[in-house]
This record gives structure tokens, sequence and C-alpha cells, in this order.
């Protein structure tokens, strides 16, 4: 006799709006440039099931849910800030400050969304830099544009051939098209508010 296996418990089981979901899988998925078709392929789901999901006709299992925020460099909890986000009026305008999502790191640098979505042209994070952390070991490039201002610590920016050290209350603006990358020289902490256009999580 087989032994009972209990079923996946779906989003409905902690209170989570199907549509609601979805609306956060599309936007980070597009902000990641990955097609539904692409997204399918890294996470075993159906390109149909996928599209359900992101038009909120089909509520994700948790595993499910697990795999596509693996599949895009989030934590599942990525999609599920809005248990606790206070008025639903505020979700499309207002961040607060208890209630920022987090990205997961590839580095050791730990990246805070302060913008309410990725439907805009913008985005807007909170980026903390350990001591001696780089966004990237080498230059990279990619469309679109940069801006930000250092909160405290201090940070090291490439762009192009030239490197510009930065330091609290110091701030830079330049084309993403342009090589750049950023690296925390110092022994303290970096805080940094960085702005880009479009969302390129």
């Amino acid at each position: 006799m087989g032994s009972f296996r209990r079923p996946e418990p779906v989003l409905n089981d902690v209170r989570i709006d199907p549509a609601q979901v979805g609306i956060e899988i599309r936007d980070l998925r597009k902000a990641k440039r990955m097609t539904i078709k692409e997204l399918s392929l890294e996470t075993g789901l159906s390109v149909g099931h996928l599209s359900e999901i992101e038009r909120g006709l089909a509520s994700p299992s948790i595993k499910a849910l697990r795999d596509v925020a693996e599949a895009l460099g989030a934590t599942i909890s990525w999609f599920m800030h809005s248990i606790d986000g206070g008025d639903p009026r505020e979700r499309d305008y207002v961040v607060r400050a208890g209630n920022r999502r987090t990205l997961r790191p590839v580095s050791e640098i730990t990246e805070e969304l302060l913008s309410p979505n990725l439907r805009g042209h913008l985005e807007v994070l909170l980026s903390r830099f350990p001591p001696h952390a780089a966004g990237a070991e080498v230059v990279y490039s990619h469309e679109g544009e940069e801006a930000g201002v250092v909160l405290s610590g201090a940070l090291d920016l490439w762009i192009g051939g030239q490197c510009f050290s930065l330091f609290e209350g110091d701030s830079f603006s330049f084309p993403s098209s342009t090589p750049h990358r950023y690296r925390n020289p110092g022994q303290a902490e970096a805080l940094v508010i960085r702005v880009m256009t479009p969302p390129t999580l």
C-alpha cells in the first residue's frame, strides 16, 4: 500500500492574490529580459501553465513558485511581500521600510527594491556593499542609464577607462551602455541608492 502524499499547498492557503502574484512574476521576468519559453525551460513548467499563472488564471503551488523564484534570481518572498503590505491602496505607489523586497545576491552585495514595482521606466535600489565587495569582477554594459548617491562608506566606480572614488554624499550618473562596475574599497559597509532605467534587475 502506497504512502499518502499530501498535495502541495497553493497560494490561497497563505492568503495571496493569484492575480497579484502573476503580475509580479511577469514584471520580474520582463525585467530579467527572459521570455516565457526560457522560464519554462528553467523551471520545467509548461509555457501554457506559466501563461495562466502570469494572467492570474491559475494559482501556482509553493514548489512551482520556488522554482520560478529560483529561475528569476529571487526568493519566494519576492512574490509574497504583499501579505503584510498594509493598505492595498499603497501597493502601486509606496514601499514601507518594513516591506521592501530583497534580491537574492549573486555576489556579496544585497539589494533592496525601493520601487513599488518593475512596470515603470526606472527601478530604485538600495545596495549594500560589504567591505571590499565588488558588483562584478569585470566591467559590463547594458541599455539605459544609471545614477545614484553614496549614503555612507566609500565606492569605487569604473566608467569606461576611468575609476572614480566616491564618498558619503557623492552622486553619479552615466549611460549604462558604457562599460562599468562598482567596488567597495573600504573597511566599512557602503550604502548606495542606485537608479536605473529601464529596470534591469
